[in-house]
């Protein structure tokens, strides 16, 4: 028998039957469709904290537990033995590839990396001090008025080679803010280099001299890419999809969850943590800002602790962690920061305030460190961020086009307004 949940409206007494589904994992959901056909009710839930907005097999968390899958692989797995570019590939096709398969895939990326040479005129529009993710969410939407010949969002081909594209241009996209901002020459792709070593490349390159990064660094940052790959319905993630329902250009809808990750609460937020971590200025003062912290008249907050979804240790910042370190003493940097974060980390993890709150280091706690010690500036931080997770976008926008509940987003409220009332002239008020 079928399991139900019976919904009664004790001010009528008529009841409906709500069906339950079962997922592979998670809580069962229950299934309000017929609400207000039926008892002429909504839902309400802000934030949409118990909403499930779609089914997907794209990604799994479990926050109580610590766990994160991609098409059912732990996120663990993928950081050690996997490729970003791979993981890439998982996420859109929905298993990993044979060598055969990841060579094509690997070839067809760099064969769309290039950009029309006109979108490179957009970034002169901006002023010299421009935020990055300003530009990059202007000119991927640019990008829309470009690619026109494989925008048919029901032909699983055509989506399949936008996929490919957002894929492939984003490095390109990203690293020219970077250079803008820098007053450098832009740089094209060298389709002899792996996908992050190229954006490296067209990123930090000279253009006098030889340029080979260092085996660690692209190591470091390709894992960074695979953790911020995809995250499951967040903020970003659903803008993608509320945007792709209405049937907007997939490029468009890219350059809206960009806008979203922007905030300060979702991609900016190790930025937050480095500002913090110079705040803080020594390890010598981390008891005093813990202390701060626990205060509740004082506005200071530990910025890279605790997340809306994970109640135990983030497994994306276990990985970052030993990342972190291998980089820093590779490239024998001196990162005091580093140990501020680690000093700031063991009070915390010891304290009965952050452990009785459950709130642990998060991916962006240690993701800035990384930023940093690749001499990465904070303002694009986030910029990294959305270069990773557009795979996760396009990957989840994809899934979307093929859902056989497809239809526009249209979320209710709760109306708390004014009664109707009749229009007063003017000169009646």
């Amino acid at each position: 028998m079928a399991r139900t949940v019976t919904i009664t409206d004790n001010k009528t007494g008529k009841q409906l039957e709500c069906p339950v589904s079962e997922g592979t994992y998670g809580p069962p959901v229950i299934n309000t469709k017929s609400l207000y056909k039926e008892l002429g009710m909504f839902t309400f839930d802000p934030g949409y904290a118990t909403t499930a907005s779609c089914r997907s097999a794209i990604t799994y968390l479990d926050g109580e537990k610590g766990i994160l899958l991609h098409r059912g692989y732990p996120i663990e797995q993928l950081a050690q033995n996997s490729t970003f570019l791979e993981v890439v590939y998982l996420l859109i096709h929905g298993e990993l590839p044979t060598r055969q398969q990841m060579d094509e895939w690997d070839h067809s990326i760099k064969m769309h990396m290039m950009t029309h040479e006109h979108i490179s005129r957009f970034y002169s529009a901006y002023r010299y001090d421009a935020h990055p993710m300003s530009i990059m969410a202007g000119v991927s939407s640019a990008i829309a008025s470009y690619y026109h010949d494989r925008t048919d969002i029901k032909d699983p081909a055509n989506r399949l080679i936008t996929a490919r594209r957002v894929v492939a241009k984003m490095p390109n996209v990203a690293s020219k803010c970077y250079r803008y901002a820098s007053g450098l020459p832009f740089v094209y792709p060298d389709n002899s280099r792996s996908y992050v070593e190229n954006f490296m490349y067209m990123t930090f390159s000279w253009p006098t001299e030889d340029y080979e990064p260092s085996a660690v660094a692209v190591r470091a940052l390709d894992l960074l890419f695979i953790l911020h790959a995809d995250h499951e319905q967040n903020a970003s993630t659903s803008t993608v999809r509320l945007a792709g329902s209405s049937e907007a250009n997939p490029f468009a809808c890219v350059a809206a969850g960009i806008t979203t990750l922007w905030g300060k609460s979702h991609g900016g937020a190790n930025e937050a943590v480095i500002r913090m971590l110079e705040e803080i200025g020594t390890p010598a003062n981390v008891r005093k800002y813990v202390d701060r912290a626990k205060d509740r008249k004082d506005s200071f907050r530990l910025m890279g602790f605790g997340h809306r979804v994970y109640k135990k240790y983030d497994p994306r910042a276990k990985i970052i962690r030993e990342a972190c370190h291998a980089l820093l003493a590779e490239m024998n940097l001196n990162q005091p920061l580093f140990e501020i974060a680690m000093e700031l980390e063991r009070i915390a993890l010891e304290d009965e305030y952050f452990i009785k709150r459950k709130l642990y280091p998060n991916v962006d706690f240690y993701s800035g460190l990384i930023y940093q010690a690749l001499r990465i500036p904070a303002s694009m931080f986030t910029v990294m961020f959305a270069l990773a997770r557009s795979a996760g976008w396009i990957a989840q926008w994809m899934e979307l086009m093929e859902d056989k509940d497809f239809r526009i987003g249209r979320p209710r409220q709760l109306y708390i307004g004014e009664q109707s009332r009749d229009y007063v002239p003017m000169g009646e008020r």
